[in-house]
């Protein structure tokens, strides 16, 4: 591709490797297009999983490295969405993301289409397709989804853990005034039945309230919280260390046990390397089932930290800017961020050789999961709450003029009580690549897409049938028009803008077919 940028890409790119492509849009579609509303390892993201590379055709040093070619594509679930909301704070502050802090899945799941939902704990499996018009590529999305939670039912209570970061980089605006006041939303927010307990970390960490219930004693949680003011640098170490002792102090049996970690994450004091934080951090998981969920703030944001922690602590990130942000993670999303309705959860994809060339997965290349510990329930999945929906989208390449079976998707998750494994299966045929992404009546499909492919030029990838950054405004913002979305709105706008900094930045030519 003609790309006067590419050499300021590379970087992220090697980093990052390729975008592993996919979406997915279909006959099967009836979402919302609102967005609230391999061989031993997945395919190597260098290239497409295919029985037909043979290892005699690559390059000469790439012949020994490239993986043997198979039909499975397996990783833990994940439900993040900080990469999305740090990509559209940036971009609003006139500044292109980090190619590397670009995770496709996490745009993707940061929208969340109207599958249909099971009864009960557990998944519905949906999958669809279309056709992208480039030599022979389709796209596929598996979805998944939980049961939505019952506001007003009944739900184990919830025994949170909040650590928070005083340092004094959290003194910018939008960083300590931001976590206090959603601090503030979320304990008039909790039920009388729930508790909460509060450490605070800057060079050294501090118990500020120990275990408590939340009745009786809200107007004192408001005080402490109230009283936080920034000081020193920042031992996020020493934050997550105490905050787990305070955690299994207070570990209330039957009641879902979650530190919440709100911080910018810039680690400077202590140990910064992520590794021995998340050695503690695994064995409190294994032992006593505390789940770990990051909020992350500020303009500048250690996003790989956050998500590192997040990810081996059983739990997901979110990035807030705003306080409506906030509201919207305390509030609308509160039964979600609490309630458990899975434990390491994993999904594993069976393409069929008879119909299939070659397929690509988008993103996940933090997740991936050996395909022969699929079953093996040791191995860490994901951890995801109530009224989730998980998305993985992928391009495939069928035989031309195949029929049949196409691929079957199975998602395997252990029970929140009592660690039970289930498993639920969905299947889809060739005959679901009938139509074309962009045909009319495809809006919740055509709006991953959109989100797919916006990540993806982020990222400087390279997905079958990506239309200029120009066009997904065009469509992104027609979506917005007809679903009312204020969400999708938002999403508009990021597109402008990362297609202006492109532009200004030299990466993009009105003659360039994948610019804007």
């Amino acid at each position: 591709m003609k790309r006067r940028h590419r050499a300021r890409l590379a970087a992220g790119i090697l980093a990052a490797g390729l975008l592993l492509t996919g979406c997915g849009a279909g006959e099967n579609s009836r979402q919302s297009a609102d967005g609230r509303g391999g061989g031993h390892r997945a395919p190597d993201a260098r290239q497409d999983a295919s029985p037909d590379a043979r290892q005699d055709d690559a390059p000469e040093g790439e012949q020994r490295s490239r993986p043997p070619a198979d039909w499975l594509s397996t990783f833990a679930l994940d439900v993040d969405t900080a990469s999305y909301g740090y990509a559209r704070r940036t971009l609003s502050e006139g500044r292109l993301p980090d190619p590397t802090s670009v995770r496709p899945e996490e745009f993707v799941n940061s929208f969340r289409p109207d599958y249909p939902r099971p009864e009960g704990d557990g998944f519905s499996v949906t999958i669809d397709g279309a056709r992208t018009g480039d030599d022979g590529w389709s796209l596929v999305r598996v979805g998944l989804a939980t049961a939505a939670a019952d506001r007003k039912g009944e739900r184990p209570p919830a025994a949170l853990t909040f650590v928070v970061d005083i340092s004094g980089s959290m003194a910018e605006t939008g960083r300590l005034d931001l976590v206090k006041e959603s601090l503030g939303i979320l304990t008039d927010e909790l039920r009388d039945d729930d508790s909460v307990a509060l450490v605070t970390f800057s060079n050294e960490a501090e118990t500020r309230l120990p275990m408590t219930k939340v009745k009786g004693q809200r107007e004192r949680i408001h005080g402490i919280v109230d009283e936080l003011r920034t000081t020193s640098s920042t031992n996020v170490e020493a934050g997550v260390r105490t905050g787990y002792d305070v955690a299994v102090e207070g570990h209330r049996k039957g009641a879902t046990n979650r530190v919440v970690l709100l911080s910018d994450a810039l680690a400077n004091t202590g140990d910064t390397d992520a590794q021995s934080i998340l050695d503690r951090i695994d064995k409190e998981r294994r032992e006593y089932g505390i789940t770990l969920f990051g909020v992350g703030v500020g303009s500048d944001y250690g996003d790989a930290f956050m998500e590192q922690l997040a990810d081996k602590g059983d739990g997901h990130t979110t990035y807030v800017s705003t306080i409506e942000q906030a509201r919207k993670v305390f509030v609308d999303q509160l039964p979600t961020n609490i309630e458990l309705r899975a434990r390491d959860a994993k999904a594993q994809v069976a393409f069929d050789p008879k119909t299939v060339e070659r397929f690509r997965l988008i993103g996940y290349e933090n997740r991936e999961v050996a395909d022969e510990d699929f079953r093996n329930d040791k191995v860490d999945g994901g951890e995801v709450g109530a009224g989730h929906t998980v998305t993985a989208l992928y391009a495939v390449k069928t035989r031309s003029g195949s029929t049949g079976p196409l691929a079957t998707a199975t998602v395997r998750w252990l029970d929140p009580k009592n660690r039970a494994p289930h498993e639920n299966t969905g299947s889809v045929g060739t005959s679901a690549l009938t139509s074309s992404l962009w045909a009319p009546g495809h809006d919740s499909l055509q709006l991953t897409a959109v989100t797919a492919y916006f990540a993806d030029r982020l990222r400087g990838g390279d997905m079958p049938g990506a239309p200029r950054l120009t066009e997904l405004a065009e469509r992104s913002e027609a979506i917005a028009q007809r679903s009312g979305s204020k969400v999708v709105r938002e999403l508009t706008e990021a597109i402008r803008q990362a297609d202006k900094l492109l532009v200004r930045d030299g990466g993009a030519e009105s003659g360039d077919p994948y610019s804007g």
